[in-house]
């Protein structure tokens, strides 16, 4: 079992720089991949970025290249995201996600909210 739990959330300008947490606890957190995906207002959850159990591979969806970055420090059992550039339409529940595909595992947070104004 790993727990999961955002931080770092909430109302912002756009703009600037901003940085979520996700703090794991449990099971060793390096041995599962993890992920950010948000879910903005009236729409569903959509995927964000990911970063492998090492740190070495990432993943982005196609609005937030350039812009986001995700991260792992695995000896504090966190991930990062690193939020630039924020605009309105980053406005959403961000949830974090830990996987382990080939035991089948898999965990989310409760999300952080972000609000990004105009």
């Amino acid at each position: 079992q790993v727990q999961l739990v955002e931080s770092g959330g909430g109302l912002v300008q756009a703009g600037g720089s901003l940085r979520l947490s996700c703090a794991a606890s449990g099971r060793t957190a390096s041995n599962y991949a993890m992920g950010w995906f948000r879910q903005p207002p009236g729409k569903e959850r959509e995927f964000v970025a990911s970063i492998t159990g090492s740190g070495d591979i990432t993943h982005y969806t196609d609005s937030v290249k350039g812009r986001f970055t995700i991260s792992r420090d695995n000896a504090k059992n966190t991930v990062y995201l690193r939020m630039n550039s924020r605009k309105p339409e980053d406005t959403a529940v961000y949830y974090c996600n830990a996987d382990r595909p080939a035991y089948g595992m898999n965990y989310w947070g409760k999300g952080t909210l972000v609000t990004v104004s105009s």
